[in-house]
């Protein structure tokens, strides 16, 4: 199984998966409406508008297991999204990213190892998992690393497709 093949929501409920977005690089990042990490949404959506005709997108994966700073509904995170932050790229559902409950695209994401070498439960929100065209995960960025530190930008830019 690849992550392509992992069956996921869009916020909406309608069916997906990250196959819709093969041959393009994706920063997924699981977010949250009132965390103090939460103005990283203005970052990642410069982020969309600066690599998105160029093979790349932001997907943010709504997550409401870190303090229950996600307690909308689906309905009132997009609005607070687009209406906050001008939010343009695609969320997912409100999913389980540690535990019991942990979505399957997360238990393959959190076997990534980060840049000193730790893998295992997602952190906080706003941890963020680059995937390439391919489909494989280059690389995870914990989640004080702001969406647009020189580190996330080179590794952006290293996996746009040519």
């Amino acid at each position: 199984m690849t992550l392509y093949d992992i069956p996921l929501n869009t916020l909406t409920g309608e069916p997906t998966s990250l196959a819709a977005y093969e041959g393009k690089a994706v920063l997924l990042v699981n977010v949250a409406s009132k965390c103090g990490l939460t103005p990283q949404y203005a970052g990642l959506e410069r982020l969309q508008q600066q690599y998105g005709d160029r093979g790349f997108t932001v997907l943010g994966v709504p997550c409401n297991q870190f303090a229950g700073q996600e307690p909308g509904t689906a309905e009132e995170i997009g609005t607070f999204c687009s209406a906050t932050y001008g939010v343009t790229f695609p969320l997912l559902e409100k999913t389980d990213v540690n535990g019991e409950t942990r979505h399957p695209l997360y238990t393959e994401l959190t076997k990534t190892t980060d840049s000193e070498g730790e893998a295992g439960d997602v952190q906080w929100n706003f941890e963020k998992f680059l995937i390439s065209p391919k489909g494989e995960v280059v690389s995870r960025i914990r989640p004080r690393t702001e969406p647009e530190a020189p580190e996330v930008v080179a590794a952006i830019e290293a996996q746009l497709p040519a």
